[in-house]
């Protein structure tokens, strides 16, 4: 099994099980960003547009109806059981302008060609982003654009490196290596440097390049408890937990303790509410 092969498998097993006990907290808070960038930059109607990396579909299926009945959204993903949910919602919503497929999208035919791209959270994980970025760019038309939403710097996304932090002061840090277990690629700040991705974009023959940062408080619980079950079952902290094994489990009443105190400076009347920062990545496939 190749390293990809072990990220497909991750996505499709672990991950997607924390994934989808947490979905409506993802669908929410990760919309706070789609939403505004679709509405900064809406699709045209009657587009044909790709979105790598769907996860649920949610911002496919938003996007299916921005282009309309003319236009069709595309959603791709790299395991079968997010696809499956997509698939699911779509029908229960009445949106026949969506479909769905099962693609890696480093290597994969992407089913172009596109008049857009789109990924939200999507490109973070790729063990190989620049050749992602390529595949995705042979499916666009000439002229296309491509939009990213991808996590600004550590630093300004205390909603998860808080705990992350709170977790690394507690729990032995495992390599995935010495752990031998499946994991969820580079993670969620690999894309974070403007300087690298744009040198990535213009690598795999992208041009007009722009970024925009949008900064957005998103809920990472109805209420405290919520909060930590959510920081120890997801990103960084939850993998150091899980990596760590027996003494990840045997440590998770002392990081329950630390996380109560670290997350509940977030606590508000209608949940648990913390910043995040993102980068709106645009760049076109040159006519």
């Amino acid at each position: 099994m190749n390293d990809n092969d072990i990220v497909i498998e991750a996505w499709n097993t672990v991950l997607f099980e924390k994934f989808l006990r947490f979905k409506h907290l993802l669908v929410a808070g990760l919309a706070a960003h789609s939403d505004e960038v679709l509405s900064r930059h809406p699709f045209p109607p009657g587009a044909r547009v790709l979105d790598v990396g769907c996860g649920f579909g949610d911002s496919t299926l938003r996007i299916a109806q921005e282009v309309g009945p003319r236009g069709e959204a595309v959603g791709t993903d790299c395991a079968s059981n997010f696809i499956t949910v997509c698939e699911q919602d779509a029908r229960a919503n009445g949106i026949a302008n969506a479909s769905f497929f099962v693609a890696d999208s480093q290597s994969d035919d992407l089913r172009g060609p596109y008049d857009h791209a789109f990924a939200r959270f999507g490109t973070m994980f790729f063990m190989m982003p620049g050749a992602a970025l390529r595949n995705v760019r042979k499916s666009l038309k000439p002229g296309g654009v491509f939009t990213q939403i991808v996590w600004r710097k550590r630093e300004e996304n205390p909603w998860i490196h808080d705990a992350e932090m709170c977790v690394r002061a507690i729990v032995p840090v495992v390599s995935h290596e010495e752990s031998g277990q499946v994991h969820c690629g580079p993670g969620p700040f690999s894309m974070a440097g403007p300087d690298m991705v744009s040198a990535m974009l213009k690598a795999a023959g992208f041009n007009g390049i722009s970024f925009e940062r949008f900064d957005a408080d998103i809920c990472i619980g109805r209420d405290l408890n919520e909060a930590v079950e959510f920081a120890m079952a997801l990103g960084p902290a939850g993998e150091i937990i899980r990596l760590a094994g027996e003494q990840g489990e045997k440590l998770k009443p002392q990081v329950t303790v630390a996380l109560r105190e670290t997350l509940g400076r977030y606590v508000r009347p209608n949940g648990v509410w913390a910043p995040s920062s993102t980068w709106f990545i645009r760049a076109r496939n040159p006519a």
